[in-house]
């Protein structure tokens, strides 16, 4: 599944890229381009970067301060730092007495960087994570061998959700010390929320399980009312203790902003925990981007971001019926629709063979230009310790792109499955 040769340079190890690279560069070789108008790339992890309706106006220049051309603190600015912590405690933490301070937030370039700070800093503990995931993940759990990741399988049966009680025992079970989540989850969009959250919170507590929450897609929520304000969900709304409860919110400007130009994201904990993951940073990457961090403090102002978010939506939310609509009346399944993210698990298994496999079914795709991820690069299974992969049958498509680019997308599948249905 990888074009990369296996380096033969003494003292290097194949690096396999992630799922989205892997089929974006596939599709390159084929002819893609970002500027085509004939390729739709529903494979993409970013949303449409352009103005929305309603949205507050894109910022389209940095103005540089001179002394902004020196490195920032590993921590990040001091600036951007408290501006997370307010915004938190604006509108997740109106009514606690425990507030965040800038002295909970670490800034760093993107995501990917973020948990890999966190990684870094983990000690030889057990950390759990589900399945499917993320495809990031599986390298990021790979490379740091103080701890040790252990799988836990999310099943169809149960729209891929876990109640507390079963969680409760993979914890306990386990030996847990820590516990990666995405919320919403990418790739099936599934949410954990309201009171089923503050039970995870509870349960990270009692059971002193570090809960490490990737909350990259929290404002793309469609279960809010339609008309009513915009909803956003974050574990900070049931942390008690913001220096004691062992819960770790990691999010960026790349998503739920959509800014994944400016590569700028934030952990959010304890003190403690800040100061470990910054000792981290001081080593792996010197600190993010100067400007753009004093650039971002603009965005973080809550009434901006809750007009951000509305607008965000707003818009998804019509992108994301199209596309269940077009995908269920082309035979695709959808055992769990996205309550969150802007991604469709889409179980193929009903698709005439060979298409009901998820890697044909993305390089069929590939002759009508459209790009997806074929689901076996969910199947997290760091240094392959697990022989039986999972997800043949799945891709993950994203309704990330600008509507035109979806119903391009979208006629391509089509086209596709019309061709063997034909055969």
């Amino acid at each position: 599944m990888n074009s990369t040769v296996q380096p033969n340079i003494p003292g290097f190890r194949f690096v396999p890229r992630t799922g989205v690279i892997y089929v974006t560069n596939e599709a390159m070789d084929r002819g893609f381009s970002y500027d085509d108008p004939h390729w739709a790339n529903l494979g993409q992890g970013s949303p449409e970067t352009g103005p929305l309706p309603g949205a507050p106006p894109r910022i389209e220049q940095v103005n540089i301060n001179p002394l902004h051309q020196q490195y920032a603190p590993v921590a990040g600015n001091k600036d951007l730092r408290q501006a997370v912590a307010d915004f938190y405690n604006t509108i997740y933490r109106r009514d606690k007495a425990s507030k965040y301070t800038r002295e909970n937030v670490s800034i760093a370039s993107g995501g990917r960087l973020a948990l890999t700070r966190l990684a870094s800093a983990l000690g030889n503990v057990n950390m759990g994570h589900f399945i499917p995931a993320y495809t990031a993940y599986e390298a990021l759990l790979s490379v740091f061998k103080a701890f040790s990741a252990i799988p836990i399988l999310l099943d169809a049966e149960d729209n891929y959700k876990i109640a507390p009680g079963t969680l409760k025992r993979e914890i306990l079970g386990r030996g847990l010390s820590a516990l990666l989540v995405s919320n919403p989850c990418n790739p099936t969009g599934q949410l954990v929320e309201g009171e089923e959250l503050r039970k995870w919170c509870q349960l990270a507590r009692d059971a002193q399980c570090s809960l490490i929450l990737d909350e990259f897609y929290s404002h793309y929520v469609y279960t809010g009312s339609p008309n009513g304000p915009a909803k956003m969900v974050s574990a900070a709304a049931f942390v008690e203790n913001v220096e004691t409860d062992p819960v770790i919110i990691v999010d960026r400007l790349t998503k739920n902003w959509r800014y994944p130009g400016l590569r700028i994201s934030w952990t959010l904990g304890p003190k403690s925990v800040i100061e470990t993951i910054a000792s981290a940073g001081s080593f792996l990457d010197g600190g993010a981007n100067h400007p753009f961090q004093s650039a971002a403090v603009s965005l973080l102002d809550p009434e901006l971001a809750l007009q951000e978010s509305l607008a965000i939506q707003t818009h998804f939310s019509k992108k994301r019926t199209y596309v269940l609509n077009r995908l269920k009346a082309m035979g695709i399944g959808l055992e769990a629709e996205p309550a969150g993210a802007f991604y469709v698990w889409a179980n193929l298994s009903q698709l005439p063979k060979p298409l009901d496999d998820g890697m044909t079914f993305f390089l069929e795709g590939l002759k009508e230009k459209v790009i997806i991820v074929p689901g076996v690069f969910f199947d997290v299974n760091p240094g392959n310790r697990r022989s039986q992969g999972r997800y043949t049958n799945y891709c993950r498509i994203s309704f990330g792109p600008e509507l035109k680019k979806l119903e391009t997308g979208m006629d391509a599948l089509e086209r596709v499955i019309k061709k063997f249905k034909k055969s």
